[in-house]
């Protein structure tokens, strides 16, 4: 899979050069003296004494010295006394500190030439989050070379080379971002950053283990909020966010599918709060509610990922998550056909319409070609307007948002619009005996705005 990403891993190979102390007869008598490595480079200079002290009491000499293709971006003295603020490196926690250190640590060598030639973008860091992913480190190169907008590189101290990678002398110690700080530390996400504290969500998404797909500014300049209107704004920014940390390899491995957002739902049946649901798919790229696609994959916070995404992803309605599947064309095929009818229901108008709520009992594209086989039709578009309508209404009830939970409550009847069907477990009985079964668990309470879809195996004929 092809994930748009400004997350950098540049290797860069080194020559070293060996001295020879044979009786060669171009020997001048000079022995080279080897590089040394990154350890051996900040223990020799006297402006990286601190970060020296701060590697010892951490244990991370080890590593410094062994790891290979680094970049390590070195905190001064001068930084290192902002960031105790006059008190002793030994009151600092020592894992806390250990983790710090090694979010200066880059996997990959990045030198100054290729930073400015990107402009901006992220890094793996080497500080683990609590769920295991590595935390990003974010450039910009706009004003000098800046990281995590907390600390720059200092004059001359850029490309300082070292046996196992490159070393970046820097004015400040970079604190582990979290979510939110992302977020504030990148100008491309400043409309974000206003809405999330203009709707004080800002603390809140720093509270969890989250994953936020973000708009660009370029995405909400297009979609133009109401900023006024803060309940709405809260709800499609609680859209944008999902339970637990999703990065682009597990969405891939996936495919496709739905997550739940901590955006709010229509109460069910039985009265209780329900969330929406997202649909993603991965193609070429990873693509939401098939609008919005990943353009910054995999930026790790201490409490999550953000992918960056080009689009809002607006509150979504049945006929969203119609559109967006592509297993349900056969649904928005008969859809389409309808609504060349004179029917009293317009489909496509009632699947987008947040005013209604609505359950439906969404056939997939394999019971849609049933259908066709058992009618000798080559096309829905074949069929008779007014009986495509009549199937749909046996797959509609209006006025009611039944999940799979709620199903035991309905009292063995599905009261569709175009009739009762009879109801045992998760298997529905149409009028001609055919059985139905609803595809549990992972096809059915696909929430929207109006209502809820669950997919069926089998076009449904008939009511009792």
């Amino acid at each position: 899979m092809k994930i748009i990403s400004k997350t950098l891993k540049v290797l860069t190979v080194f020559v070293f050069v060996l001295g020879f102390t044979g009786c060669s007869d171009d020997d001048d008598g000079v022995t080279a003296v080897p590089q040394p490595n990154m350890l051996e480079t900040i223990q020799s200079d006297p402006q990286l004494t601190s970060l020296a002290a701060a590697l010892e009491a951490t244990g991370l000499t080890g590593a410094i010295e062994t790891l290979d293709d680094i970049t390590v971006l070195a905190p001064t003295n001068a930084a290192f006394a902002t960031f105790l603020n006059g008190a002793d490196l030994g009151s600092v926690d020592v894992d806390d500190l250990a983790a710090i250190l090694l979010n200066h640590v880059l996997v990959g060598e990045f030198r100054a030439a290729d930073l400015l030639q990107l402009g901006s973008g992220y890094a793996e860091g080497s500080s683990p989050n609590d769920q295991g992913l590595n935390i990003s480190v974010y450039f910009n190169t706009s004003n000098g070379v800046r990281f995590n907008n907390a600390g720059a590189v200092i004059d001359g101290g850029a490309d300082i080379g070292a046996s196992n990678g490159t070393l970046h002398k820097i004015d400040g110690v970079l604190d582990l971002p979290s979510l939110l700080n992302h977020v504030e530390n990148n100008n491309d996400f400043d409309t974000l950053n206003v809405a999330l504290t203009a709707t004080g969500l800002a603390g809140a998404v720093d509270t969890e283990n989250f994953t936020i797909l973000a708009p660009d500014n370029a995405a909400f300049t297009e979609f133009n909020p109401d900023l006024n209107d803060i309940p709405g704004v809260t709800q499609v920014l609680l859209n944008h966010v999902l339970e637990g940390s999703i990065t682009s390899t597990m969405l891939a491995d996936m495919g496709a599918g739905y997550s739940e957002t901590l955006a709010s739902g229509p109460t069910d049946f039985d009265g209780e709060d329900t969330v929406l649901n997202i649909y993603f798919e991965v193609g070429d790229n990873v693509v939401f509610n098939g609008i919005s696609t990943v353009a910054a994959a995999d930026v790790v916070g201490t409490n999550g990922v953000i992918h960056g995404v080009d689009t809002v992803i607006d509150l979504p309605t049945l006929l969203t998550f119609a559109g967006s599947n592509n297993a349900l064309s056969g649904l928005v095929s008969a859809v389409g056909r309808a609504d060349e009818g004179n029917n009293t229901i317009n489909w496509g108008a009632a699947l987008a319409d947040t005013s209604l709520t609505l359950t439906v009992f969404a056939p997939a594209d394999p019971a849609f070609d049933v259908l066709l086989d058992d009618l000798m039709l080559g096309d829905i578009s074949e069929a008779p307007t007014d009986a495509v309508n009549g199937l749909l209404e046996l797959h509609v009830v209006n006025g009611e948002n039944v999940r799979s939970t709620n199903l035991g409550s309905l009292g063995g009847t599905i009261p569709t619009i175009g009739g009762n069907l009879s109801l045992n477990g998760l298997e529905i009985t149409d009028g001609d005996g055919n059985v139905i079964n609803i595809l549990a668990p992972d096809l059915v309470d696909i929430q929207a705005v109006n209502g809820v879809a669950h997919a069926v195996d089998f076009v449904i004929r008939a009511a009792n």
